[in-house]
């Protein structure tokens, strides 16, 4: 009876935590833009088509989470921080390449994101950032990258697994926007 009753208490403990297992960013019931209502827009490309996913030796947890979403969300209250009132700014990001790799050298370990010099972040960004009166100050398409990203005062929240991309979008829109707000 006991027996019965630690089945049964470990059945209903295992449907409880039962999911449909990892959200992928490569799914295409996904949303590929945040939702409007900002004065920063932004989309992005089919994460399916990143470097990030397309180059990792680890395919499947590349794909895994809402690294996409959440990038795209920080690019958003970055910039918004560094407009002036009335401005706006569309954000295209086109490609992604996150810090570190997934290394097969560590076969037991492949589910490690490996840290090195040659691995880092990447983000390419097409932008229109237009003026209270709707005329467009400027545009382009940008590469940012922190080639540095290993080197110099690491990013404050170490337990946040995007922090050198999330450094990284912090430096471009301070290049690329706050200096029009000094």
């Amino acid at each position: 009876m006991k027996r019965l009753v630690a089945v049964a208490f470990l059945a209903a403990a295992l449907a409880g935590c039962a999911s449909t297992g990892p959200a992928l960013v490569t799914d295409p019931a996904l949303p590929r833009a945040l939702p409007t209502g900002s004065a920063v827009a932004v989309r992005w490309n089919d994460p399916a088509e990143f470097t990030e996913i397309r180059h990792s030796q680890n395919r499947y947890l590349a794909a895994q989470g809402d690294w996409v979403e959440k990038l795209a969300r920080y690019v958003q209250e970055s910039t918004q921080r560094a407009l002036p009132a009335g401005e706006r700014v569309d954000i295209d990001i086109l490609d992604i390449t996150r810090a570190g790799q997934y290394e097969w050298m560590f076969s037991n370990a492949q589910d490690i994101r490996v840290m090195r010099d040659l691995y880092p972040p990447r983000m390419d960004v097409q932008f229109k950032h237009y003026d209270a009166n709707g005329t467009v100050i400027a545009e382009g398409e940008r590469r940012i990258s922190d080639l540095a990203y290993l080197n110099g005062p690491q990013p404050l929240s170490s337990s946040d697994p995007l922090r050198y991309e999330k450094r990284m979008i912090d430096r471009w829109v301070y290049r690329e926007f706050g200096t029009r707000t000094r």
